[in-house]
């Protein structure tokens, strides 16, 4: 196998000027610094080898050119040469030269097209379209990562199967044609067989219907005889009518004109009457709001004068009490003065008895110089004897004196507590009756207070309530009239509107249980988005009248034609034939059945709601409408939310304007309700300003409770200070004084139990004292002639004594009576005050009194005065209003005289309308009765006229014929018809039931044998001719089926030839790559566990569908090839690049830099394969960066820049045998290399 040998290249990318790469030996490494241009070499190649643009990293050919990239071409053209050297030696050059944007091909230096280039290179084994000996950079992993239609494409790029693609797909889509051909042929041929049949049924038919025609033809023409004649009868007969009730109507007529000026003569009267009552009612009105003004001062006056004269009466009670007290005051101050004076006496009395014993007794006993000297020796002796004795008796007596004189303190406190708390009972008792004077004040006015308290909280209360709710009741009707505002619709209804409304009011009133009302009042959507819906699908039933059965429904239409009223729609609750809900169709998607989005609050309506909407549906836009109608197995009823109507027929109803505008309606009952709640909160609002006058009378109360709690506080406070405070104080001091009596008491008590026991030691000592003076002092006594010495002794002492102590008691008593009646004089001195400034208030109160008693009767006098002229104006109105309800009554008994008249007109115009509604009607059958013989093409005899003159009857929007229609009328009334021919038994008939029994008789004839000929198909009365067309057609269709199927079978031989060799050719190349990939992924993994299988996924024809490829690495389990490492995934594609190259070997085959993922086990692995194949299948040029690779090369090819012009174009290449070289000596050209790379390097 020959080999590449030298690769020249002239100003190609980074190679400026002329450039020899080469020679190449059997493996050959490319190596160099990064960015030097290594991969350019690979790009060469690719050029050289006739790759597109496109994919050599540039956008047009010319950016091939050195300095292109950055807009400084060096030259206009480049150029890129390779030699290759067959086995025999031969060399073949083969240059590719971009010159002026287009390449030239060139082969052993004779320009070449490219085809032919191209053929000259797969000759030496190289397929530019399978790049089948070019690796680019990064692409080694992608291969294997390839997606199996990717991986099927390369295999037919390989093995050359691609090629027939064009021929495959072409004999295929004639193969298919053929046989649809042939199909639709052979289809034909049946229909045609089948129509061949058919038309010889047709003619029989034909012949049977062309009969029943003749047949049905009679009986219409007996049909419409039987009909215009009896017609003609009843126009006569309504005509005759007419003119009697025309008669009628005129002079009844007159009545009622003369009764109606009556009528409007007493409304006249009556309206002067009125007008005088509204002004009575006017003054009567400013009467009353003057007397609301004028009595609440009387209250107030009466009210100040009520307060006085309490003040007043409680002023005298509490002068009575005052004088009361004055008077017993009066009486202590005597009794203390009584006994003042006879204490003076006795203190006198006294004096003067002292003065008289003193008399009386003369001297005392005298004694002489030595008795005295006598007697104070014996004195002394018996001090000196007695000494300790006289000691312990006086102390007893010092402590006797001491308790003596607490006792008599004691008493004295006695005397002064029982004064004071009889003061203090007093005082407790003058409180007291206080206190019940406040409390039966205080309770008089909390009694008036309360009164008016309730009458203020009433007043409050509901003037609160008032406001409260006329704030309400305003900002609902500023709601109520924005929502009209914004409603921005005509609300004013007309008058038709308005007479159906009344219409529908009075028959609610005559059958009040069974007419529930209109359909579109009694139910509304659940959202507005649903009104254009709901309005469409309702349809004329929107206004429609609903009513409990049958029989009311009837009645009504009685009344309606009796009262002239429009014709109405009803809706009968018993006579609804209602089809049961699809539960299934609540279940769908996209929709809501229409009787969901309807509300109601009458539980019977919806049966009529089930009526009008049925099973139809709801949806959201037209597309789901007409998605969900026709879209399904089966057809339904949808409408959108537009008012697009789809029905199950297929008709398509559209929304309009016309339904916007019905569509109203449900706003317009919105309206109506908002019309009448605002009449309601106006008409509150007037009643709660009535109430809201009241505010007056509030005030005026709320001064004289605000004056009577100031009365009640002022009277509270005294209360409560009288009773927690003096009363308290008083009761406590009384307590305290009680007490305190009891300690004395029990004091004193004590204090004499001692003192009696202590005289009795006393006494004990003094008799022993005694004793002993008696011995001693016994001569002495009967010498002075006293029985003893203490007779002597007391005699001259304790008479003193005694009469000190007597007037020291007479003092005492005497400054307590002064004290005591000092006091009494003092408290009558404040009450005599206070009852004089009571007096004062008294006679200053008796003057206000008699001003507010005038003012009282000044106000009373103005209310009676406006009380009695508001009696006389009512007495007025009474009289104004009688007068007006007896003018009011001649005018009811004049209007019912006339609406009796009224009536009467009304009956007679109504009969004369039924009348000449009922001629119409006869006129417009016999009409419709000639047009339908025109048009239908009855043949009935005319004695006098034409059908031909016969035209169509246009009516108005009311159903009333134009002048035109009544010409019409009046000519036809002239046509003579011909009634020999209808059965005498059929003209004799008189009765309208005859007339209808025998009318039905006939129609059900007519219509029986229209039904025997709906249900017999139309026959072809050009049957025979069809049936001679149809066998023509047959023998057509029989000829063409035969050619087609001989096209078919051609095609079919041609398709399996071209079928076979793509399938050989792909199936070849497959096969033996499959067969060689595992034992070349074996040696490369140096491991023969390694397993790789391609598996095609359609093994009838492999490559209309994907390859899979997967491989087992040494050591691991089965995984995909994502799964695998990225130099596992390296090797697997190497494996499969080497297999194919086996199938199809090229004579080189270049590497870049495709042990980039491999780390240094898996170079080696590879790099010995390589080595090992280039021995003897195929030269291997790598672009490698790794010295574990390229060390095993067997020529090394260095890339480096230049220097001096920065360009990439050196060559730097290293000696072509290495195998002769050591490690040493291949480390030190590496070195070299590097070494001079860096020192020529200049960036």
């Amino acid at each position: 196998m020959g080999h590449l040998e030298l690769l020249l290249v002239e100003n190609f990318k980074s190679w400026r000027g002329r450039q020899v790469i080469g020679p190449f030996r059997r493996f050959t490494c490319i190596i160099g610094p990064n960015g030097s241009g290594k991969s350019n070499v690979m790009d060469a190649l690719s050029f050289v080898m006739g790759e597109k643009t496109i994919n050599l990293r540039v956008k047009n050919i010319q950016e091939l050119i050195h300095g292109a990239h950055i807009g400084k071409p060096i030259s206009s053209s480049a150029s890129v040469k390779i030699v290759y050297v067959e086995e025999s030696g031969e060399e073949k050059t083969f240059t590719r030269i971009i010159r002026g944007g287009c390449s030239e091909f060139r082969f052993d230096d004779n320009l070449v097209s490219r085809s032919v280039y191209i053929a000259e290179l797969e000759k030496i084994g190289i397929i530019a379209k399978a790049q089948n000996c070019l690796v680019f950079q990064g692409t080694v992993e992608s291969i294997s990562m390839k997606k199996p239609k990717e991986r099927t494409q390369f295999f037919e790029e390989i093995s050359t199967s691609g090629e027939l693609i064009g021929e495959y797909e072409e004999k295929k889509r004639k193969l298919q044609k053929a046989e649809e051909d042939a199909q639709f042929n052979f289809n034909k041929k049946k229909n045609v067989a089948a129509e061949r049949r058919q038309a010889k049924l047709e003619k029989e038919e034909a012949e049977r219907y062309q009969s029943l025609l003749e047949e049905l033809k009679m009986n219409k023409i007996q049909l419409q005889l039987f009909q215009l004649y009896h017609n003609e009868k009843k126009i006569d007969f309504l005509n005759t009518k007419l003119e009697h009730v025309k008669r009628d109507l005129s002079v009844t007529r007159e009545s009622l004109s003369h009764h109606e000026n009556i009528v409007k003569a007493r409304k006249k009267e009556h309206g002067i009457l009125t007008r005088q009552l509204q002004q009575t009612e006017k003054e009567l009105k400013s009467l009353e709001t003057l007397l609301n003004q004028k009595r609440p001062q009387y209250i107030k006056a009466k009210e100040n004068t009520s307060h006085h004269l309490k003040k007043l009466d409680v002023a005298k009670k509490t002068i009575k009490d005052s004088e009361k007290q004055c008077s017993k005051q009066e009486d202590d101050i005597k009794a203390l003065e009584t006994e003042l004076a006879d204490l003076d006496g006795a203190w006198r009395s006294f004096e003067k008895q002292i003065e008289e014993e003193i008399l009386r007794k003369g001297r005392d006993i005298e004694l002489e110089a030595s008795q005295l000297d006598h007697y104070k020796e014996l004195k002394e002796q018996v001090r000196k004897k007695v000494a300790t004795m006289t000691q312990q008796l006086e102390k007893l007596q010092w402590e006797q004196k001491t308790d003596e004189e607490r006792l008599a303190f004691e008493k004295r406190r006695h005397g002064e507590v029982q004064g004071n708390l009889k003061q203090i009972k007093e005082q407790i008792e003058d409180h007291k009756k206080r206190i019940e004077k406040l409390e039966e004040y205080t309770k008089t006015c909390m009694d008036c207070l309360k009164e008016k308290k309730q009458q203020e909280e009433t007043l409050v209360d509901e003037i609160e309530k008032t406001k409260s709710r006329i704030s309400e009741v305003n900002e609902e009707l500023n709601l109520i009239r924005s929502e009209l505002q914004n409603a921005g619709i005509d609300t004013h209804e007309g008058k038709r509107q308005q007479k159906r409304a009344e219409v529908l009011e009075h028959l609610k009133r005559l059958y009040p249980d069974s007419v529930f009302g209109r359909l579109l009042d009694l139910c509304h959507p659940i959202h507005k988005k649903y009104q254009l819906a709901v309005t469409k699908l309702f349809g004329r039933y929107i206004i429609a009248i609903v009513v409990a059965s049958e029989k009311v429904a009837k009645d009504c239409i009685r009344f309606l034609k009796e009262e002239r009223a429009e014709p109405e729609t009803f809706l009968a609750l018993d006579y609804l034939d209602i089809k049961p809900i699809n539960e299934r169709l609540r279940e769908l998607k996209g929709c809501k059945m229409v009787i969901d989005v309807i509300k109601t609050q009458f539980p019977q309506l919806k049966k009529v709601i089930q009526f009008v909407c049925g099973n139809g549906l709801v949806c959201e836009t037209v597309e789901e409408a007409r998605h969900i109608a026709f879209g399904g197995p089966e057809r339904r009823k949808t409408v959108a939310l537009d008012g697009t109507l789809f029905l199950k027929s297929g008709v398509i109803s559209g929304g309009s304007s016309d339904l916007k505008y019905k569509a109203r309606c449900w706003d317009e009952k919105e309206l109506k309700n908002l019309r009448d709640r605002r009449s309601q909160k106006i008409q509150e609002l007037k009643d709660l300003m009535k109430t809201l006058r009241k505010e007056t009378d509030l005030k005026q109360i709320q001064t004289l409770v605000q004056g009577t709690q100031t009365r009640l506080k002022y009277s509270q406070n005294e209360l409560e200070m009288i009773k927690k405070k003096h009363l308290v104080a008083f009761y406590r001091e009384q307590s305290q004084l009680q007490s305190e009596l009891l300690n004395i008491e029990s004091q004193c008590t004590m204090l004499s139990e001692g003192i009696k026991e202590r005289q009795r030691r006393i006494k004990e000592f003094q008799e022993k004292i005694d004793k002993v003076e008696d011995d001693i002092f016994k001569h002495f006594c009967e010498e002075i002639g006293v029985e003893n010495i203490r007779e002597f002794e007391n005699k001259r002492v304790k008479q003193q004594q005694e009469i000190d102590q007597k007037r020291l008691e007479f003092e005492k008593q005497k400054t307590r009576l002064n004290i005591q009646l000092e006091y009494s004089r003092n408290q009558l001195k404040k009450k005599l005050n206070k009852m004089n400034t009571l007096k004062e208030t008294i006679q200053k109160g008796s003057e206000d009194i008699d001003h507010l008693k005038k003012a009282e009767e000044n106000c009373l006098q103005i209310v009676n005065e406006l009380m009695a002229k508001q009696q006389q104006l009512k007495d007025i109105r009474v009289t104004q209003n009688s007068n007006a309800e007896k003018v009011q009554t001649q005018i009811e008994e004049e209007r019912k005289k006339f609406l009796a008249v009224d009536r009467e007109v009304g009956k007679l115009q109504k009969e004369v309308v039924i009348t000449q509604t009922s001629l119409e009607q006869k006129r417009l059958e016999k009409h419709n009765l000639l047009l339908d013989c025109k048009v239908q093409d009855i043949e009935i005899i005319l004695l006098f006229g034409s059908l031909d003159d016969i035209i169509e009857v246009e009516m108005g929007t009311e159903a009333e014929s134009t002048q035109a229609t009544i010409d019409i009328y009046e000519k036809e009334e002239a046509f003579e018809v011909d009634y020999s021919s209808l059965n005498e038994d059929l003209k004799a008939l008189q009765s309208d039931q005859e007339v209808e029994a025998h009318l039905r008789l006939l129609r059900q004839q007519v219509a029986s044998q229209e039904d025997i000929l709906l249900k017999t198909a139309a026959p072809n009365l050009r049957a025979l001719e069809n049936l001679k067309t149809v066998r023509d057609k047959f023998q057509e269709s029989t000829d063409a089926f035969e050619a087609s199927r001989k096209e078919a079978r051609m095609c079919r031989q041609e398709f399996e030839q071209v079928k076979k060799r793509r399938y050989d050719l792909f199936t070849q190349c497959f096969e033996h790559v499959s067969v060689s990939i595992d034992q070349i992924y074996k040696k490369l993994c140096r491991n023969n566990s390694a397993q790789a299988f391609l598996s095609p996924e359609n093994p009838e024809e492999p490559y209309l569908e994907g390859i899979s490829y997967n491989c087992v690495a040494p050591g691991k389990r089965f995984m995909p090839m994502d799964n695998l490492s990225g130099g596992e995934k390296c090797v697997a594609a190497l494996a499969l690049l080497f297999a194919v190259h086996s199938f199809r070997p090229a004579p080189f085959f270049v590497l870049d830099e495709v042990d980039a993922a491999l780390d240094n086990t898996n170079i080696g692995k590879v790099s010995s394969y390589i080595k090992e194949q280039t021995q003897d299948q195929f030269q291997m040029i790598v672009i490698s960066l790794k010295e574990e690779f390229y060390s095993r090369a067997d020529a090394l090819i260095g890339i480096y820049p230049e220097v001096k012009t920065n360009q990439r174009g050196g060559v730097y290449p290293l000696p072509t045998s290495l195998r002769t070289l050591t490690a040493t000596g291949l480390s030190f050209y590496n070195e070299n290399f590097q070494m001079e790379s860096k020192a020529e390097m200049i960036f």
